[in-house]
This record gives structure tokens, sequence and C-alpha cells, in this order.
């Protein structure tokens, strides 16, 4: 048993420490945002939607009202095998609605891929893309801070996804808790340390260039998917927290258990698809982002990480009280020691954002969703039915 627990805690503390590395290079606050006087780049806005007449309106309407230039950005809207008026309602408030009824309905990735397409075949002129959901809604300044970006050489940017409606609910307020900690941790400690940031799926910026070498990433996750083939070309995600998109949670557990067992079925056939590549990469170039990427492929997520080290106490206070009675041993004592560095791991992050005393309230609840979501992992990797996209359902404002 000894031996098994050493293993253990040896195989325990690399991700740990990995999650912790990018947690330090987040203690550096981010740099202040770019002067938005740039207004020479002119954008191509994407937003993909299936049945979004509810909330298409009301999204491209506040997008025409970005403070940017009106001649120097457009709104394109794919309706994507709508059976309702989402083509009409869009083009309504003023977008350039695209209408795809050809092939089967593949979700987000294959609509934006289409809608590409069709945006490079009538040489729309741009030279960047911003991609939103269908019911973002976006800072006004937006554009301002991804043209700054853009002047300074940044081929890829992605923006802070925030979530807006915390008060929904429970599943609501414990997602932004941790989209707190995630923009924290994951995006601007990778920022820091000079890596690759996420693909969070909303308000990213690609220019066209890139986005027409490269294509939209495919599957699932197709956000997920484009980061790791532009890692493969060299292309690191930078983060700008000044960039501000307000996306909506799942509201109910219906609906949340849905979006995330494609999120994991996803994720997991994008990454077998990729590892492979990505090791040949790293071992030809030497670029710290190609590790990460692996990193991120081949570490357990911190909620199975957690669940793999409660196991392992569990087993080790069994042992402990078999062969020692009640005298813990030094192995028991690394256990909690591991256990307590996790449950600090979110609160360090919702200290360092400045969280209010409402975020720590609904981490709080973490382990209960923990608990799900590797139940979720399970079933969508071994599970016998297939996990296909499914529409999330949109409040409407």
């Amino acid at each position: 048993m000894t031996v098994v627990s050493v293993i253990g805690l040896i195989v325990i503390a690399l991700p740990l420490a990995y999650l912790y590395l990018l947690a330090l290079g987040s203690v550096r606050r981010p740099a202040a945002p770019p002067t938005t006087g740039q207004t020479d780049y002119r954008f191509a806005i994407a937003i993909p939607a299936h049945n979004e007449a509810a909330v298409i309106g009301q999204t491209v309407g506040r997008l025409r009202e970005l403070d940017y230039p009106a001649d120097h950005f457009e709104v394109y809207v794919v309706a994507d095998h709508c059976a309702d008026d989402t083509a009409a309602v869009a083009r309504r408030a003023g977008a350039r609605c695209f209408e795809r009824t050809e092939g089967p309905r593949g979700g987000k990735g294959a609509a934006l891929g289409w809608l590409f397409e069709r945006l490079w075949e009538t040489g729309i002129p741009c030279d960047a893309v911003v991609v939103f959901d269908a019911d973002t809604q976006v800072d006004p300044e937006f554009l301002r801070v991804m043209a700054a970006r853009l002047a300074r050489g940044d081929q890829v940017i992605q923006g802070q996804h925030c979530i807006r409606n915390p008060d929904d609910g429970w599943f609501p307020a414990l997602t932004w808790a941790t989209f707190l900690v995630d923009n924290r941790f994951q995006n601007q400690g990778r920022a820091n340390l000079g890596l690759s940031a996420k693909n969070m799926g909303d308000s990213i910026c690609l220019r066209a260039d890139v986005l027409r070498r490269i294509g939209w990433g495919e599957g699932l996750t197709e956000d997920y998917d484009l980061r790791l083939r532009l890692l493969l070309h060299g292309i690191r995600i930078a983060y700008e927290p000044a960039a501000l998109g307000y996306g909506e949670a799942p509201v109910t557990w219906a609906i949340a258990r849905k979006q995330r067992q494609r999120w994991l079925a996803g994720t997991y056939r994008s990454s077998r698809r990729n590892l492979g590549p990505l090791l040949r990469q790293a071992l030809r170039r030497r670029d710290p982002a190609l590790w990460d990427g692996i990193a991120q492929i081949v570490f357990p997520s911190y909620s199975t990480l957690t669940v793999l080290s409660v196991a392992a106490l569990l087993l080790q206070l069994a042992a402990d009280w078999i062969w020692r009675g009640l005298v813990p041993s030094m192995l028991l004592l690394l256990w909690l020691l591991v256990i307590g560095v996790l449950i600090l791991y979110p609160f360090l992050g919702l200290a360092l954002e400045q969280a209010p005393r409402r975020a720590y309230l609904a981490i709080l609840t973490g382990p209960v969703f923990i608990l799900w979501r590797t139940w979720l992992a399970i079933v969508s990797r071994f599970g016998r039915r297939p996990v296909t996209w499914v529409r999330t359902p949109r409040r409407v404002d």
C-alpha cells in the first residue's frame, strides 16, 4: 500500500503543480488596456444562429451600436437550418444573413465554417473576424480594443468572456464564479507566461488571413479544436481582459448536462486526434506553448484531480486504521496536504480577482458540481449513447 500511495502522490503532484504554475503566472496584474484610438481595421462579426429569433434581433442591434466607425464593420449571421424567422429578424436588425439549409446540421463549428466559405467567396473586405454567440452582450469598446491588439501584431485575441446571469440560480452562480477563476488562471496566467490562452468559443478575434489559412475548428467543441490547430501552426492566442463579452450560463441541470456532455465528449475526441501531431511538433520546436497544450490534454481536470485525491485519502485512511490504529502516517498527512492545496486553488483565484463575497459562497457548492462533472465525464467517454450537438436554450431579456 505504501508504494502505491507514493506513486499516487507523484502522479497527482504533477498536474497539481501545473495548475499552480498557471496560478503563479497570473499573480501579475493584467497590463493596462491598450490605447483604443486605432480604427483602421475592418471587422466582420460572425454569429452562428439556430432558431434564435427570440434573441438575435437584440444582439445584432447592440452590435450595430458599437463604438467603432460604422463603415469599418459588418454583422454577418448564419441562420443554420432554422425553423423560425431567425433570418428575417436578423436582417431587420441590420445584419447580413446567410441561410444554410444543405447538408446535416452539425452544430456551431459546421455553421461557422460554412459562413466563412460564403464570406471568402463573395470577397468580403475585412482584416479580422470576430465571433460571438447569438445572445452575447458586448462592451461598446470591444472592436477598438481588438484593433489596438491587432496593431500590436497579435494574430488571434481572446476577449474576457463573462457570465451575465449569476442571479438566475445555483448553476449560473457557480459558473460565474468559476469563470472568474478560469479567466484569471487559465487565460491571464498563460498570457503572462507567454503561452496560448484558451479559446472560449465566444468574444474571440482572428486575423482574416489566419482564418483563411487554418480554417475554423471541427467537432463538438470546435473552439478547443481550433486552439490545438493554432498551436500546431505556431500561433498563440493572446488574451485581452479589457475586451468584454457577456454570455449566459444554463439555468437548469438538464440544459447544463447536455452542454457539458457535448464539451467533454468533444474535447476527448479532439485531444485524441491532435495529441500525436502536438508531440511531434514539440520535439522539433522549442515552444513551451506546445507543451502547455500537451499538458492540458494529458493531465486530468481539476474536478477529476480532486475526486482521485479524495479517493486516495480515504484508501490511505483505511490502511492506516487497519495497520496503525489511530496513529496517522506521514502519507496520510501528505494526502491531507494535497486536499488542502486543491481546496485553496479556486479561492486564490477569487482573491486575485477581488471577487465579491457571493462568488466565494458559490464556490463552496463546488463539491456537488465536481461529482456531477466526473460522472458526466465517465458517461461521455464510455457510454454507448452517442453525444451530439444540441442547441442551448436562451433566456429572453
